[in-house]
């Protein structure tokens, strides 16, 4: 009896340790691809049935010797909601419609929260269920491909400002367009890491037969035990530098940020200068701290009132008071500081703003062309238009160094941005979720080495595709923006225009998109140089990008005539003339940004005129032209060929035949 008590309780646990799981893409809430064969895979004990109920239909399988199973449900039509049981797993509210997978870098993670300035009015008021997003977590592997992403608490949340505050805002405005123009649910699922290159998303496989040295590059660091110490002593190393940094700054001791801090013998300084931030001995960047005070006066009508402090955009990290309080932090040089002050803490007179500048590299600086104020009233949070009751800051800060550092010791490995890590854990995973596309938003950080990049994109798209086991899967490739590329590094450029022929590495990434777009018919090119900022790698405007990105998505998936970004189809030289023919009319006149160059190479700017579907290039001073360019340059601003309907060109290098 004992025994058969024992089997029994043994039979028992293994019973209870038998679980059906599912990847963490399947949540409730989820959205179904429509029209497509919908597979639904997890893991379960060797032998096991697995049983779905979906639909008013039930679909049964066996989990093979490895555990894995994998039932294919039938195309269904767009709908829910539903609930779908797998085994004694329920999800619920299912929808049915078209989702789309949006990959890359920061421009793809820059969130709703970061543009909601532009779009004030539309992201306050609006809200849908039918849409719903998804956000795979960061993850990183070294070792080869994962069965799963990392684990979330919650996804699949229906759109709305709160949902959406700190997802990508190009996966807010897609997903609200698609729904908008196909009116079935709409599931945006967003994988992408800032600052990462195109080789960490792709697979080894991929890579090994051209890039042997990037697989090794990765294969350097699969012991986990150094990665790990190594892990550790960079945050050990952060940490002493920062206890080390705030015991010796001054600033702290003496609290510089009271209100009532003598600060009658500290420098005066523009904000726009360099010399500020240079050490009065080395007349090196000032590693550590430098503190800057500013008094503004506030009259009786606006003191008490809360407001918003716009501070532009600082180089790197900063810590902004107002009258001894601390109202912002940032941590980092990209997000736009803008700090909510509170109903009561504005004095009428006097009030002083001290930021806190702290650098462990390159050199302090305020961005130009940004927004520099106090704003009031209803519309302070609105940069589009802007605030129209505000008070500006002046250029003229009081300075004080704080104390100098050396800089803190890093052994950074950033897994991250290896040779197929990403592809490993947050790629892989994913398939063969069921998609209606791919966007690809990605470039920023292969634009100091472009000349493999369109050998790394075409590797990639076609990886993918191999991972899904659909060669037909459709792309929109968003080609970069314009940008003046001299403000990547850690230290102030001039603002100047790029004015003249030049070697530009964004440039050059340009048209590695346009040529891989461009001879891969289920890929577009969503063109977006017009939509970008001279100082700023993540421009705002996510709303329009979003457009265009619909707009390709019109032609690859559902078919529709539209009208992309013009195209040159020929190039001829004719009477002392460059002639362009275009695939479609173009807005006529004046038109800039062209170049050509002559059988020496070197290009040179030249006039030109758009009529119809051609532009003529004037070569007269140009002996037997051999190639055009068009926007040529890191920031093209007077770019300015457009279709009818306002979409621009992109930047060009193309051969001349005579």
């Amino acid at each position: 009896m004992r025994k058969y008590l024992l089997l029994c309780l043994a039979f028992l646990s293994l019973e209870a340790v038998a679980k059906i799981s599912l990847p963490q893409l399947f949540q409730s809430g989820m959205v179904l691809q429509r029209d497509k064969a919908i597979p639904v895979w997890g893991k379960a004990d060797a032998g096991e049935m697995v049983t779905i109920r979906f639909n008013k239909k039930q679909y049964v399988t066996t989990a093979g010797i490895n555990g894995k199973w994998r039932i294919n449900l039938p195309k269904m039509k767009a709908g829910g909601p539903y609930t779908m049981t797998v085994g004694d797993i329920v999800l619920t509210n299912i929808l049915i419609g078209d989702v789309w997978l949006l990959s890359g870098q920061s421009n793809i993670d820059v969130t709703i929260e970061r543009v909601y300035p532009q779009y004030t009015q539309e992201i306050d008021t609006y809200e849908n269920p039918n849409v719903r997003l998804f956000r795979v977590q960061n993850e990183t592997d070294t070792h080869g491909v994962r069965d799963d992403i990392k684990p979330t608490p919650i996804n699949w949340k229906p759109l709305n400002k709160q949902n959406a505050w700190l997802f990508s805002a190009v996966g807010y405005f897609l997903g609200k367009r698609m729904q908008e123009q196909t009116k079935v649910p709409q599931g945006i699922i967003v994988n992408s890491w800032g600052g990462t290159p195109i080789e960490a998303w792709i697979s080894a496989d991929s890579l090994q037969p051209d890039y042997p040295l990037l697989v090794k590059k990765t294969q350097l660091y699969q012991n986990d035990s150094y990665v790990k110490a190594q892990a550790q002593a960079n945050m050990e190393a952060d940490r002493q530098w920062q206890r080390l940094l705030n015991e010796q700054d001054p600033g702290i001791e003496q609290n510089w940020t009271a209100p009532d801090f003598d600060d009658a013998d500290w420098q005066t300084v523009n904000q726009y200068t360099t010399d500020w931030a240079l050490s009065p001995k080395s007349k090196r960047p000032i590693i550590g701290t430098i503190w800057l005070r500013q008094h503004i006066q506030v009259d009786k009508a606006h003191a008490g009132k809360p407001a918003r402090l716009l501070l532009g955009t600082l180089f790197d990290q900063d810590v902004t008071y107002l009258n001894g309080k601390e109202i912002g932090h940032t941590y980092y040089q990209y997000p736009p500081r803008r700090y909510d002050i509170p109903e009561g803490m504005l004095q009428e007179g006097d009030n002083v703003i001290t930021v806190r500048f702290i650098n462990k590299y390159g050199m302090a600086h305020f961005i130009p062309e940004k927004p520099y104020m106090l704003a009031f009233g209803d519309d302070r949070m609105s940069l589009n238009p802007l605030p129209t009751d505000v008070i500006p800051l002046p250029e003229n800060w009081q300075m004080h160094l704080g104390t100098e550092m050396p800089s803190c010791p890093s052994g950074d490995i950033s897994l991250q941005n290896l040779p197929t890590t990403l592809y490993n854990a947050v790629l892989h995973p994913l398939a063969p979720y069921a998609l209606s596309g791919v966007v690809w938003y990605q470039g920023e950080s292969n634009t100091g080495h472009p000349a493999p990049y369109a050998d790394y994109l075409k590797k990639m798209i076609g990886c993918w595709r191999d991972l899904w086991h659909d060669q037909q899967m459709p792309f929109v490739i968003v080609q970069l923006a314009n940008y003046d590329g001299r403000q990547q590094s850690g230290f102030p450029r001039p603002i100047t225009p790029q004015t003249e022929p030049m070697n530009s590495g964004w440039a050059q990434l340009r048209e590695a998109q346009r040529i891989v777009a461009k001879a891969d018919p289920r890929a577009e090119l969503a063109v977006i140089n017009d939509l970008g900022e001279t100082v700023d790698i993540h421009p705002l405007r996510k709303k329009e990008v979003a457009e265009r990105i619909g707009i390709g998505f019109d032609r690859l998936v559902y078919h529709h005539k539209v009208t992309l970004s013009p195209e040159v189809i020929a190039a001829v030289i004719k009477e002392g003339q460059v002639i362009l023919t275009l695939d479609q009319p173009i807005q006529e006149g004046n038109l800039y940004e062209f170049e050509v160059a002559g059988k020496d190479g070197i290009f040179h700017n030249v006039a030109a005129q758009g009529a119809k579907n051609t532009v003529l290039l004037d070569c007269t001073s140009i002996s037997a032209p051999t190639a055009v360019r068009y926007a040529w340059k890191d920031n093209p601003q007077k770019a300015n060929v457009r279709s009818l309907s306002g979409l621009p060109m992109s930047s060009f290098e193309l051969k001349v035949k005579r």
